[in-house]
């Protein structure tokens, strides 16, 4: 007999089946639902997944009402969604071309990109404080609150409605993140061009990090040839990697040795 795998893991992942659409509440969507074209069932997991946790901290002094439970989960679904669908768009890839695909879906940059797309930072849930120093536009806060939003929405209606959200939002900007040029593994290109000189593999090196937990911060240098060849700024160590791999590469004098 025949066993469905990816049914069986699939019906795993679904949560119960919710209300028909029949039976869903009586009121006007809000504009973020119009944009994104999904009406939620539970207006309180949608402004769950909204709430940073300056807001949560000052309204109830409570984390667990914060967004960052729902982040950890909606990293996975994308994780996997991301997967899925490279494995079966590439199916000549090897693991290690396909991971560096996924990492692009995947990064910071991206997720801003597509927070950006839907305007979402008009709709996050923030305290007067981080509001005042220019938290609706924050990188991290933007990027984490969308990863949030597809797990609301997995909760809210389930695997398909997430899965679309992530294929509309994200997945279809695809060629485009692979083809700008802040996207490119500038790490991969370097190495094999120091490897190709005769020179040790680059190491990267932290020179400095600043800004809270939630916020930070890298200053990177990238070394080989026995000296510093570039510097990169980032919100995580690997984009000032990339960046200072970047600055390394766009400096000729480097390779003329």
């Amino acid at each position: 007999m025949k066993i469905n795998l990816f049914g069986k893991i699939k019906g795993a992942l679904s949560p119960k089946r919710r209300k028909s659409a029949s039976s869903l509440p009586n009121r006007e969507p809000t504009p973020l639902e119009k944009r994104i074209g999904y009406y939620f069932r539970s207006a309180e997991i949608m402004n769950h997944a909204l709430a940073h946790r300056s807001h949560a901290v000052s309204e109830s002094d409570n984390l667990l009402l914060s967004n960052e439970r729902l982040e950890f989960l909606g990293d996975a679904l994308l994780g996997f969604v991301a997967a899925d669908y490279l494995y079966h768009r590439y199916n000549k890839k090897l693991e290690g071309e396909l991971s560096r695909i996924k990492s692009v879906i995947i990064s910071r940059k991206a997720l801003k990109t597509a927070a950006d797309k839907i305007t979402l930072s008009d709709s996050l849930l923030l305290s007067k404080a981080e509001e005042k120093t220019g938290g609706r536009t924050r990188f991290s806060i933007n990027s984490n609150a969308f990863e949030a939003l597809i797990a609301a929405i997995y909760l809210d209606g389930g695997f398909a409605p997430a899965k679309l959200f992530i294929e509309r939002f994200v997945l279809v900007h695809l060629d485009e993140l692979l083809a700008a040029d802040e996207m490119m593994n500038f790490k991969s290109i370097l190495l094999e061009k120091v490897q190709a000189k005769g020179d040790d593999t680059p190491k990267y090196v932290v020179k400095r990090e600043s800004g809270p937990d939630h916020d930070k911060n890298f200053e990177i240098a990238v070394v080989f040839g026995f000296r510093e060849r570039g510097f990169g700024t980032g919100k995580t160590k690997k984009e000032a990697e990339q960046l200072a791999a970047k600055d390394a590469l766009q400096n000729s004098k480097n390779f003329e040795e």
